[in-house]
């Protein structure tokens, strides 16, 4: 009964494989030269590619082929045109999943994308049976959804290790401490060699074998997963050794399958939903650069081959914008708690300038501008005070002012008049000395 996750998955396996071959042998029939270009392009990206890129390429391309044969009636890839494309996106996006929903954007996008790939290489490859040019475009392709990696926060994630560690079966402590100290892929756990841990030094280590980017690399073990391995190989060496797989006990090796239902059961138990392998990876991350590691050693850990992957994990824990939220943050709750005086940096200039102008007093001719904590010795001659402002909305009285002064032949005071008059009708408010 302990063999049945690891038989199931195989039989799984053994099942879709059979499926496939007889959709291809249904294909062949109609149109082998179809089926002929495709299963040699496939044999060629095998030379290249990770077995698992190549198994999602076959599935692309054999919907693909279903669609030319059944739907396009076309039997040879190299007529293949460009309408044919646009009626296969329209099929495409119909497509439903098992669940009945239509597939998802994402998956719509690799789609395309293997099938475009595809005729890009065939024809750059000069086969005989590719298009005279890629029928499939690049604005064929859904822009790809860039939503940010989801992580448990630290309560969450102390939450998670507390049940893995009260778990009564010591295989699903150490799949969740691996995944969770190490940030591996789940195919990668299930990949481990029985050799996979190795002494440098003083510190051990443990090497990663080829995966997702076809890259091994050594991640350092914390001491709690030295601990761990040591005992587990300790009990199961021989089931070790007889699999060739670092986990593996009297049940079998893993699959990416049944790590995914354990890190779902122990999540469970932890009382926290929607955690699967992956979202460990990303909570790894997130926690290092929160506290301070250096990207290039985050993409090294993770066996990032381009640090744009890395960056995106930046995005979560930006430090400069977290800084700088926090540095005005003591002034936005300053505000918000109208203590007596808000911080001496506060008033920016504008402000400043809008306070000035706010407590100007108002004269029958102007604005007074002096701050209220001067004395002022010259309540008869505000017009000649550097203080003094006014604009078009007191010419009125401008120049009734200066009429008055010239009726009373005061000729100093009508030409201190006609000056102010025609600065205020040349444009902005003016002092009454520059």
């Amino acid at each position: 009964m302990s063999a049945m996750p690891a038989r199931a998955a195989q039989d799984s396996g053994q099942r879709a494989g059979s499926i496939a071959a007889a959709e291809w042998a249904r294909l062949q029939v109609t149109a082998p030269q179809v089926v002929l270009t495709i299963h040699r392009y496939l044999r060629q990206l095998g030379t290249f590619l990770a077995p698992r890129s190549v198994t999602a390429a076959e599935g692309a391309l054999r919907q693909f082929a279903r669609w030319l044969v059944t739907e396009a009636q076309i039997t040879a890839v190299a007529n293949i045109r460009r309408d044919d494309i646009e009626d296969y996106k329209v099929w495409l996006a119909g497509r439903h999943r098992s669940a009945g929903q239509v597939i998802s954007r994402e998956t719509h996008r690799q789609r395309m994308r293997t099938v475009r790939q595809f005729f890009e290489r065939i024809i750059e490859w000069d086969w005989p049976d590719a298009p005279p040019r890629n029928p499939v475009i690049a604005g064929d392709i859904p822009k790809k959804p860039e939503p940010l990696p989801k992580f448990l926060d630290d309560r969450d994630a102390a939450r998670l290790m507390a049940a893995a560690r009260a778990s009564a079966d010591s295989r699903d402590r150490l799949v969740v401490e691996l995944l969770a100290r190490t940030g591996m892929r789940a195919g990668e756990l299930a990949d481990l060699d029985a050799d996979a841990v190795v002494q440098i030094g003083a510190g051990h280590w443990l090497r990663i074998p080829l995966g997702k980017l076809r890259n091994d690399r050594y991640v350092p073990l914390h001491p709690d997963l030295v601990g761990l391995l040591g005992a587990w190989t300790a009990a199961n060496l021989d089931h070790i050794r007889a699999h060739k797989r670092l986990v593996a006990d009297h049940r079998g090796p893993l699959d990416r399958h049944l790590i995914g239902r354990i890190v779902r059961r122990v999540a469970g138990a932890a009382g926290v939903p929607g955690v699967h392998p992956h979202r460990l990876r990303h909570t790894l991350a997130t926690q290092a650069i929160n506290r301070g590691m250096r990207l290039e050693a985050i993409a090294a850990l993770l066996g990032h081959q381009k640090m744009e992957m890395t960056l995106i994990y930046a995005k979560i824990a930006n430090r400069v914008v977290a800084g700088e939220y926090s540095a005005v943050s003591a002034k936005i709750d300053a505000l918000y708690g109208q203590p007596p005086a808000l911080p001496a940096d506060y008033e920016t200039t504008g402000m400043a300038r809008l306070r000035r102008e706010a407590h100007a007093r108002m004269l029958g001719n102007g604005l007074c501008t002096r701050p209220a904590e001067l004395d002022c010795r010259l309540e008869s001659a505000c017009e000649t005070c550097a203080y003094f402002r006014t604009g078009t909305e007191f010419l009125p009285i401008l120049v009734r002012q200066r009429d008055h002064a010239r009726d009373h032949g005061q000729a100093d005071r009508a030409t201190l008049f006609d000056g102010l008059i025609q600065r205020a009708e040349a444009g902005p408010a003016t002092t009454g000395r520059s």
